[in-house]
């Protein structure tokens, strides 16, 4: 059963020899016994952490022996009984949960896949660990017999005289994790993380991995609230369920007040002080018992505290919805919004929306097929849990303070969310802190402010005013360029969205030429170290080389209207178009062309939904337009919000339709200084 090692293996072995676990073998297991893949991975990683082939089979068959011995398959209950009877005690691994019998005053237990429901327990054992009262955990269970008890009335002859959490408790694991991260990459201990959750990330593009990374942000972050919608089998459970003992899914059905946040009646804490993360699944199918429980639920997501009488009580467990959809995202989108899965009570509440701090897009997960299961090395399950479980205690607003601005869109509310997940994201890839890259902390950035861009286009959706500007945006570093963050689905497929292009970038419509239709283009320019403009494209359209000439014409001979102070001869332009409709020349968009020569230089971007018409001449005079409405609505089709053209075309839009003038707003410009400053955003 051996596997070829790769580089993430060999740096994982040199680096957490003892904490590693080939997930294949895993999976060997984890169909064969009735217990979650973390208490298998606990047996695997007291046996089998080594790469060592001989080391590994000897350690599979104690871990094959104590499993077969020690828990229990339906239809064996009688079986295991009998034994504990016989020999006086039994050793199994099993779900405990246990609670107070106020007639005897004494504490019970039960054993589910015993079918008991009242072993012994001593007060003890039971409030050393407490979360058996809330939830349960699985555990190694000594449980005896005694036949004396048992001819008494009522007796009650099984006890549980010894338990063992399964889940690590040593405190200086946090340290070995954070020196082990010193000898990965960046993409490695990406890969690597995944691979610890059972994914192999050979498979999967770098969107699927980062959904998947987002997926882990709860883990390490209080107070955290992720929604994650999307279509079935796509492992949205599985992490939750069956990778850490710090979690605690709670399946379709009644959520009770008393179960989740603490119990009036006699003062029990609940599962959101219990465990690290509570999941809800098939969210669509949650209620609460009490009319207020989601009023509680949503004081809890906002400030981590809720009320018992007159005690406030604050705890950190993370929550987290998942749900299906039974639609796809564009028709989901185009009938309503996208928490439209959600409860009656949760989905069209702007208010319960503002506390999810991001949407994790579902649809860009992949759905878990045998490709996408990993055969490689990880670490062991309870060993990542007691990492991220101990990160939770960090913080790394620090690291962001005065190297991220972000821009005026976001209320208080978006940026302590985007915060949050930039924290999380952070901690999973430094988890001791230390030197962050610029790299690392845009990407950081981008997902967290897609994720929450997507909760505040449904709040926008509803028709809430107040949630109407969307277009969220960052600036890192002191003199660094204002950029755009959107959220794919909304994206029409290569139409113009609402959202400003980075810098340099134009939407353009071209007239077209003799032989060619009218058409959109974008340009799309950078500037750099160097003088001169260099076309990209190959071949390079004959007819977009005029209007790029005319263009850096324009910019050399008026520079001081364009840029100021700065001299364009001292750079270097590199330009490409791409045509985004049967039209390819790109002709006669001198004009745009002009406008991405300058804004590349300003580091400026043009607005949202903006679109250009119009060609200049060398002396800067602006061409005529002859089809002006047929460009205006090949505009509006295309998503344009405002078409910025040239006023000589004012009379010929006297017979554009009524409707159409309704769709778009239509700007003039006199000349192609006039066009920058109408086109560049406030």
């Amino acid at each position: 059963m051996s596997i070829e090692l790769d580089a993430i293996d060999n740096v994982a072995v040199g680096a957490l020899d003892g904490y590693l676990v080939r997930k294949d073998l895993v999976r060997t297991f984890s169909r064969q016994f009735p217990v979650p893949t973390y208490v298998v991975e606990f047996l695997l990683g007291r046996y089998c952490a080594s790469a060592d082939p001989d080391e590994i089979n000897e350690g599979l068959e104690i871990v094959q022996r104590q499993l077969q011995s020690r828990t229990v398959k339906a239809g064996d209950e009688e079986l295991f009984k009998s034994r504990a009877r016989e020999q006086g005690e039994i050793k199994l691994i099993d779900m405990i949960t246990a609670r107070l019998d106020t007639k005897t005053d004494t504490y019970i237990a039960s054993l589910p896949s015993l079918r008991i429901k009242d072993a012994r327990i001593s007060a003890d054992l039971a409030n050393a660990h407490e979360r058996m009262f809330t939830g349960g955990f699985y555990a190694e269970i000594t449980l005896s017999y005694d036949a004396a008890i048992a001819v008494e009335q009522n007796g009650r002859p099984f006890a549980v005289v010894n338990l063992r959490e399964i889940q690590l408790s040593s405190r200086e694991v946090l340290e070995k994790f954070g020196e082990a991260r010193k000898q990965f990459s960046t993409a490695q201990w990406k890969d690597f993380l995944l691979r610890s959750t059972g994914i192999e990330p050979e498979a999967l593009s770098e969107r699927e991995k980062d959904a998947l990374m987002l997926r882990m942000a709860p883990f390490v972050e209080r107070n955290y609230n992720l929604v994650e919608l999307g279509p079935r089998g796509t492992g949205k459970s599985h992490l939750f369920q069956q990778v850490s003992p710090y979690a605690h899914l709670i399946s379709g059905g009644k959520a009770t007040v008393a179960k989740m946040f603490v119990n009036n009646a006699n003062g029990q804490r609940g599962l959101v002080c219990q465990y690290d993360v509570v999941c809800f699944d098939e969210v669509s199918g949650i209620s609460f018992d009490q009319k207020d429980g989601v009023n509680i639920m949503k004081g809890y997501m906002e400030s981590g505290e809720f009320s018992r009488g007159k005690e406030s009580i604050r705890a950190d467990g993370s929550i987290v919805l998942v749900g299906n959809f039974e639609v796809d995202v564009e028709h989901q989108q185009r009938i309503g919004h996208l928490f439209g899965p959600m409860p009656p009570e949760m989905k069209d509440d702007t208010a319960f929306m503002d506390r999810i701090h991001a949407f994790l897009p579902g649809w860009d997960v992949p759905k878990v097929s045998s490709e996408i299961l990993t055969d490689h090395f990880g670490l062991v399950s309870d060993f990542l849990s007691e990492c991220w479980s101990q990160l939770r205690a960090q913080s790394r607003l620090a690291t962001i303070q005065d190297r991220v601005h972000y821009g005026g869109a976001l209320s208080g509310r978006d940026t302590n969310a985007v915060n949050k997940t930039v924290g999380g994201l952070l901690k999973l890839l430094y988890p001791t802190g230390g030197e962050i890259s610029d790299e690392d902390l845009e990407w950081a950035v981008r997902i967290a402010l897609e994720a929450r861009r997507r909760v505040k286009e449904q709040q926008k959706r509803i028709g809430a005013a107040e949630f109407r500007n969307t277009h969220f945006s960052y600036t890192l570093g002191a003199d660094g360029v204002e950029k755009f963050v959107s959220t794919p689905e909304l994206q029409s497929g290569g139409g113009i969205g609402d959202d400003p292009l980075e810098p340099g970038q134009v939407w353009a419509i071209s007239p077209g030429a003799e032989d060619e239709h009218p058409g959109l283009f974008r340009i799309e320019v950078n500037e750099g170290p160097g003088s001169g403009v260099k076309i990209l494209n190959k071949p390079v359209p004959p007819s977009f080389i005029e209007s790029m000439g005319f263009a850096e014409q324009n910019l050399y001979a008026r520079s001081h209207q364009f840029v100021g102070d700065k001299d364009p001869r001292q750079h270097e332009f590199t330009a490409q178009i791409r045509g985004f409709d049967a039209a390819k020349a790109g002709a006669k968009v001198g004009v745009a062309s002009v406008i991405a020569l300058s804004t590349a230089l300003l580091k400026r971007s043009v607005k949202g939904g903006l679109v250009v018409v119009g060609e200049l001449n060398l002396g800067g005079s602006i061409e005529p337009i002859h089809d002006a409405v047929n460009l205006v609505e090949i505009g509006v089709e295309k998503g344009a919000s405002v078409v910025l053209m040239p006023v000589t075309c004012r009379k010929q839009l006297l017979d554009l339709s009524d409707d159409m003038a309704t769709k778009v707003d239509i700007q003039f410009f006199s000349d192609a200084r006039d066009a920058l400053l109408k086109a560049v955003a406030d």
